[in-house]
């Protein structure tokens, strides 16, 4: 594990370094949390158009066809910055370059990259979170107009960016009598189809992001199937697999910046500089340190060529235990400052409360390393 970077790594980390000392200003997130989907939206078409969307896709499909280092690169100096992390394009573009047909591939991708066209993903149910095999929205064939289509019954919840997407990557049951994890298929459904009705949720950073969604009777042509019938369980879980990776520099990289204010602060006498404050700050550097070299192992491995798997169960935990370490200590030590102001510290706080369970709750992560990393048994 050698993360020295490379004469031509260097030479694209300076570049990508100036790019943004020029451009990051631009990025500045709104104060108005209504206008932050629209403005994370407008940095990552910004970020396209510059040339660093899609940095280890496959030239074929529209990307640049390097190492994933150059993602890794990209994540850590829009972290140091403080710009906007990217969109959730890398699972879903990987999950159409494996899966997809080449009329898939063709049509959706160069929007999904270029961000033109907004996806969001159909997963978490009001009965069927923490046990996504239990989802119960239902699609079934049926003939309209003398062609067949799949008809989606159902519900969705916290999903997204569905109030401002145009294409939903939905998981829906598509053979009842199947076992539960064998019956579950990927469509892609275009978000204007009718009898889909989307009702916002306001979370506790003031962020409309997520969002129930609704399905009655929406037909959807059956060449939006993704894949094969059936096999949408697996999809899904390589999809969350590319979740992890490059993408977690960036979280290092921002909670890394955050960590240096706190300890700064103490430094300068803005905070005590008691034994038990730099106790706490040291806890939160050991959570932050062991999640970064985990992901750098991660990384060495989708270096060297391996596809992402079960073991970035143990990358979720780590950084889960990270960002709620980070969050607590910097409340902890701001006092109330935080509450009153409603600001960035109080979304960086309450955002890592959910740490534990968006993505997988720790408990699911958890069983997946113990069965599917260690081979233990279920019982």
């Amino acid at each position: 594990m050698d993360f020295t970077d490379t004469p031509e790594e260097a030479e694209f980390r300076n570049r990508l370094r100036t790019w943004l000392a020029a451009h990051a200003a631009e990025a500045v997130i709104p104060e108005d949390p209504g206008e932050r989907a629209d403005a994370a939206n407008a940095w990552h078409r910004r970020l396209h158009e510059a040339g660093y969307i899609g940095l280890s896709f496959p030239t074929e499909y529209g990307g640049h066809g390097l190492s994933p280092i150059y993602e890794a690169i990209l994540n850590d100096e829009l972290g140091r910055s403080g710009a906007p992390p990217i969109e959730g394009v890398g699972h879903l573009s990987n999950a159409l370059r494996l899966f997809g047909s080449d009329r898939q591939r063709s049509e959706l991708l160069p929007g999904l990259l270029s961000g033109a066209v907004r996806w969001c993903q159909g997963f978490s149910e009001p009965e069927a979170g923490s046990d996504l095999a239990s989802l119960t929205t239902r699609a079934e064939v049926v003939e309209v107009d003398g062609g067949s289509v799949f008809r989606i019954n159902g519900r969705k919840i916290w999903t997204s960016f569905a109030a401002v997407a145009d294409w939903c990557f939905l998981l829906c049951r598509t053979e009842p009598e199947a076992a539960k994890h064998a019956g579950i298929s990927v469509l892609l459904v275009p978000m204007s189809t009718s009898g889909i009705e989307v009702a916002p949720i306001v979370n506790a950073a003031r962020n409309r992001e997520f969002a129930e969604v609704t399905f009655t009777d929406v037909d959807v042509p059956v060449e939006n199937l993704l894949g094969e019938r059936g096999q949408g369980w697996s999809i899904a879980n390589q999809l969350l697999a590319y979740e992890r990776g490059p993408s977690d520099i960036n979280w290092i990289s921002r909670l890394a910046v955050q960590l240096r204010a706190l300890e700064d602060d103490v430094r300068s006498g803005r905070l005590p500089d008691t034994p038990s404050v730099r106790t706490r700050l040291g806890e939160a550097y050991t959570e932050l340190r062991a999640l970064q070299v985990k992901v750098q192992r991660s990384l060495t491995d989708r270096v060297n060529g391996a596809l992402p798997g079960a073991e970035g169960s143990v990358d979720k935990l780590l950084m889960a235990r990270a960002d709620q370490t980070f969050g607590h200590t910097m409340m902890d030590l701001r006092g109330s400052a935080p509450v009153v102001a409603e600001g960035l510290e109080w979304d960086i706080y309450v955002w890592s409360r959910a740490a534990g369970i968006y993505g997988g709750t720790a408990q699911v992560q958890r069983s997946i390393v113990a069965q599917r990393v260690l081979g233990l048994p279920r019982r």
